[in-house]
């Protein structure tokens, strides 16, 4: 008989890939909605009516959508993400480089900004109600209340044009030396952690707040248990399931931010290719782009569900 702990965590990945799923067919069928022919647009307004018959014939538009999504969902499902229209090359190929680029900038973004936010709101949680807490707290919503692009556009003004320490433009492509690599990715790090940050570090002071008013801690309190002890012996790891998902949820915002910023800041990454391929109409690689964000995000969330199940000391 199968514990309830492993119940738990087999019910939640079917779910995710049941919403999986069900996001590959929102994503297919909202890419035909986009407005236009393809085969037009790829041929030109001179194309003659027997040229675009032939191109939708030969790209598989003239059969029906529903027969495409099922052909475009067993590819995914062996790994080819297809062919891209506008540059007639393996997606796979496009999307290779852009998505380590991406995946660097997420991972120097979490590098920095999670143990920053953990520590600034477990902190403040222990101080709560001191200036320290009040000073954490009203700065956090201020971050929160300014948007992605409004902090990209003040730290271009501020760093680059008033300061002049660092390019407006991050041009990954051209990194040949630390002190390169370091201005290619301080301006988008600068803004991806300024956002992600501060929700972190809400999220993080409420998980920890609330396991420090739980009954247990409050009595070993009374009985003259230092504070910090208790809260590194007993708080901290009853408090890890919400913490995590905080960071969770935090990171999976990052992906959102990440399409303003490298947009902004012209970061060759697969965000910046995907608003490309919606420009030039290549459905191909806008759904398979979009399937990467999803599956990152879908990753992020049941990661953070089964720790916060395992983490539950009535499970174990």
């Amino acid at each position: 008989m199968k514990s309830p702990l492993v119940n738990l965590a087999v019910r939640r990945l079917a779910i995710a890939l049941v919403t999986l799923l069900i996001v590959a067919f929102a994503i297919f069928f909202a890419t035909q909605m986009l407005p236009g022919d393809v085969a037009e647009i790829l041929l030109g307004q001179a194309a003659t009516p027997e040229a675009v018959a032939g191109l939708r014939q030969a790209m598989h538009l003239d059969q029906p959508a529903f027969l495409r999504f099922i052909y475009w969902l067993g590819n995914l499902f062996t790994g080819d993400l297809g062919t891209s229209y506008v540059n007639n090359m393996p997606i796979a190929e496009l999307i290779g480089g852009r998505l380590m680029n991406s995946l660097k900038l997420a991972g120097v973004t979490a590098l920095i900004s999670v143990p920053i936010a953990l520590t600034l709101g477990i902190t403040a949680a222990i101080m709560r109600g001191t200036f320290y807490d009040r000073l954490v707290s009203i700065l956090t919503i201020s971050v929160i209340s300014v948007p992605e692009f409004m902090v990209a556009t003040m730290a271009v003004i501020v760093f680059a044009v008033y300061l002049g320490w660092l390019p407006a433009l991050s041009m990954a492509n051209e990194v040949t030396s630390i002190t390169g690599l370091l201005k290619a990715f301080a301006m988008p790090v600068i803004t991806l952690s300024f956002v992600i940050s501060a929700q972190m570090i809400r999220m993080t002071r409420a998980a920890v707040i609330e396991t420090l008013d739980t009954p247990y801690i409050e009595m070993a309190l009374l009985k003259g248990a230092s504070r910090s002890r208790m809260v590194i012996r007993h708080a901290l790891p009853n408090a890890l399931g919400p913490i995590v998902n905080a960071v969770a949820l935090s990171l999976s915002y990052l992906l959102g931010g990440v399409i303003i910023v490298e947009t902004i800041f012209n970061y060759p990454g697969i965000a910046k290719l995907m608003l490309d391929a919606v420009a030039t109409r290549d459905l191909p690689l806008i759904q398979a782009c979009a399937m990467i964000f999803c599956l990152a995000y879908l990753l992020l969330i049941t990661i953070a569900d089964l720790v916060a199940i395992v983490s539950n000391p009535r499970l174990r």
